[in-house]
C-alpha cells in the first residue's frame, strides 16, 4: 500500500544519516504523532493514542534533514505512506514507514529560519557555519 500522507509530530529519535557506497544520502528517524482532544468534563486537553512512524528521506532532502532536524523537534511532513507486513521466522509484525518528500519545523511550537542551499557539500558547510554565527547573534548577552 502506498498513499500520500501529511503528518505532524515529534522527532522521537536522533536522525541517522548514512551514505551508500554509490553516494546515495539516506536519513531516517522515528516520529511520534499524538492526537489531543479537549475533555469538556475536566476542562483540560488530554493526549489520545500515539501513532509511530519510521521516516526516511533520500538525496538532497536527506542531507538537508540531517543538518536541520533534531530529536525533540516538532515537524510537519508530507510523503508516501508504506505499510508492510514482515515475518523473520521468529517474529512478525507490520512496518509503517513514510518516505518524506517535504518536511519542516511546525511553527505552532516555535520559530525557524530558512537558508537556501545548492546541492554542493562545500556550500552546505558554509551555510551551516553561517547559521551557527546567526544563532550566536540571537543569544542574549
Amino acid at each position: 500500500m502506498t498513499e500520500q500522507i501529511a503528518v505532524s509530530g515529534l522527532v522521537a529519535t536522533t536522525p541517522r544519516e548514512v551514505v551508500t557506497s554509490d553516494g546515495l544520502a539516506i536519513t531516517s528517524f522515528r516520529l511520534a504523532s499524538s492526537k489531543r482532544r479537549f475533555d469538556r468534563s475536566t476542562g483540560n486537553w488530554v493526549d489520545a493514542e500515539t501513532n509511530w512512524f519510521s521516516v526516511v528521506a533520500f538525496r538532497q532532502l536527506a542531507k538537508n534533514m540531517a543538518s536541520s532536524i533534531s530529536k525533540g523537534d516538532r515537524v510537519v511532513l508530507f510523503g508516501k505512506l508504506k505499510v508492510r507486513d514482515w515475518d523473520n521466522g521468529e517474529r512478525s509484525g507490520t512496518a509503517v514507514e513514510i518516505e518524506a518528500s517535504s518536511i519542516g519545523h511546525d511553527l505552532m511550537f516555535g520559530v525557524s529560519s530558512f537558508v537556501r542551499v545548492k546541492p554542493n557539500s562545500e556550500e552546505v558547510e558554509e551555510v551551516e557555519e553561517a547559521q551557527e554565527d546567526s544563532e550566536a547573534e540571537l543569544q542574549p548577552a
